[in-house]
């Protein structure tokens, strides 16, 4: 039976392991910097409207 706290082995398993959690990782911060964009711009377009 496997336990859910066992170490993953190094090797090539490991490596695949660390590049789907980086492409992952990548992925996140894309939509996070996405996401602070999109309220930057509103915040701005806003403003613009508020003062316009």
């Amino acid at each position: 039976m496997s336990d859910a706290t066992e170490t993953r082995e190094p090797g090539v398993r490991g490596e695949a392991f660390r590049a789907k959690r980086r492409g992952r990782n990548l992925a996140l911060l894309a939509v996070l910097a996405a996401f602070v964009l999109i309220v930057y711009v509103v915040t701005i377009v806003k403003f613009e409207l508020a003062t316009g």
